[in-house]
């Protein structure tokens, strides 16, 4: 990659490059080298010292930031990452992937640049400059030039992410085999970034986005990096129209940790845009031969009817579909909405007619933005909760935040649950072997593994819980989708 300041005057090149300092320790191995950075702005004598500084600090796995072309216009500072694809398996078990050995690392810009850009140029990425800070502050003509950049999801996304921040974007897209052009595109880009801003910003954009356009990392994802996508898309992230996209691929599609990311930005305009209207699309498709959410719908519609309940939660509400079951209804007297995304919420609103409905009938439902693995008070209070195939997108160990928030605090008298059975998706015709209905499900269950879960939380938390499918019920598999029936046992 290339970052250049190409207008600026002598002091603003000198604090281009004193801003970018090496990092004291570097652990990476490598083998190929190829260009990762390089920063340009006019050259002067401290700009030439500090480039001498620069090249003589080489670390193991990394060459040191260096000036192929410095003249009275342009100063570039260039990095060069080395990446070493096989010790990237080396004592690794469990896994004999064949990607694992035959892949792209060593040649694209991946989260091993990010990891590189946070420890080489530190006090860049973080604002400071110990001679010059007021400089650290001012926005400077730059240009950033990657020469390998993997597009998972095309030119359209890469200029959707860095369009809202001010960048002019350039892509050359590069063919899978220039021998063999009727192979077509690579995901495969030459990407060219150009804006008037603060080095940090840039770096800190780059730093968020170019594993977003991987959709990819090559290490464990945890709590850790929510904290640091909030620190670094503070101030940008917030207003993002893909915000919820960022999240997402930021933290390997992680519902739960992407959640509660999503959940704590500070949201002060307008709501970002989210693809959150996709994922049941995408899950309907397969399901669409047997009309399996229609029956979803009305299979808890008859629970929450049976029950007796008048205040009726949602939580995952998504579109609104069963909103609007439940507000055709009168039987129910307050309904609640919750859902973790800003657009779910939205498209809800344009489903149920929101702002031309009657005002008793507007006084009856309730939307809310939430997640589902924090307390929330405004989930106490009501007589059921349905919860329809939302489990699945949560982590394993986000259930157990999960289950407290629902049975421990709401503490609804009634609670329906869906999820998915995996011993069915061999009758979908559509759905690979080995796959997931979606690719946002963390996992799916077996109804053994479902009913098991359902017993522990029933026991600790004083319900008993009974079990109906939903769709055909094959004697051999079960039915598409298992429902648990939870009711509160009296005190």
């Amino acid at each position: 990659m290339y970052a250049e300041n190409v207008k600026a005057n002598n002091s603003s090149c000198k604090q281009v490059l004193s801003m970018l300092q090496l990092a004291n320790h570097m652990r990476y191995d490598k083998k190929t080298t190829i260009p990762v950075l390089a920063l340009n702005s006019r050259k002067d004598a401290h700009a030439a010292d500090h480039h001498h500084n620069l090249s003589t600090r080489d670390r193991p796995g990394l060459s040191a930031p260096q000036a192929p072309g410095a003249s009275d216009e342009r100063c570039t500072v260039a990095l060069l990452l080395d990446i070493d694809p096989v010790h990237l398996v080396r004592g690794r078990r469990g896994s004999d992937a064949l990607e694992q050995y035959v892949n792209d690392r060593s040649y694209v810009a991946s989260s091993f640049l990010s990891v590189a850009i946070a420890e080489v140029f530190g006090t860049a990425l973080n604002g400071r400059s110990a001679a010059r800070q007021e400089l650290a502050e001012m926005p400077l003509p730059l240009q950033a030039k990657l020469a390998v950049v993997p597009c998972r999801g095309g030119e359209g996304l890469l200029r959707r992410l860095f369009e809202p921040l001010g960048y002019t974007v350039t892509a050359a897209p590069h063919m899978l085999d220039e021998q063999h052009p009727d192979w077509g595109a690579s995901p495969y880009f030459t990407v060219t970034l150009e804006c008037n801003c603060r080095l940090r910003d840039l770096l800190t954009h780059l730093y968020v986005l170019i594993p977003v356009l991987d959709d990819d990392k090559h290490y464990f994802i945890g709590d850790e990096e929510v904290e640091k996508l909030l620190r670094h898309g503070k101030g940008w992230l917030e207003n993002h129209p893909e915000k919820e996209q960022v999240a997402y691929r930021y933290l390997k599609h992680k519902r739960g940790l992407a959640m509660d990311a999503i959940h704590r930005l500070v949201v002060e305009d307008n709501p970002a845009i989210d693809g959150a209207e996709e994922s049941p699309a995408v899950e309907e498709v397969i399901e669409e031969r047997i009309s399996l959410h229609q029956q979803r719908l009305g299979a808890v519609m008859a629970v929450l009817h049976n029950s007796g309940a008048k205040r009726i939660l949602d939580l995952g509400c998504g579109e609104g579909r069963l909103l609007k079951l439940l507000l055709q209804d009168k039987t129910f007297e307050k309904i609640l909405g919750l859902d973790v995304s800003y657009r779910a919420l939205e498209l809800a609103q344009s489903r149920l007619h929101m702002e031309r409905m009657p005002a008793r009938q507007k006084e009856r439902i309730t939307l809310i933005h939430g997640a589902l693995t924090y307390r929330d008070k405004r989930l106490e209070g009501y007589d059921a909760a349905a919860v329809v195939e939302v489990i699945e997108h949560l982590d394993p160990p986000r259930l157990a935040a999960f289950e407290r928030v629902l049975f421990e605090f709401a503490r609804p008298s009634t609670v329906a649950i869906t999820t998915p059975n995996i011993e069915y998706n061999v009758k979908f015709e559509t759905l690979p072997a080995g796959k997931t209905r979606h690719k946002d499900h963390r996992f799916e269950w077996t109804r053994a593994e479902f009913q098991t879960w359902s017993a522990n939380v029933a026991e600790r938390f004083g319900y008993t819980v009974r079990f109906l499918p939903i769709g055909p019920d094959d004697p051999v598999v079960g039915p598409p989708t298992q429902m648990g029936v939870f009711s509160r046992q009296q005190q």
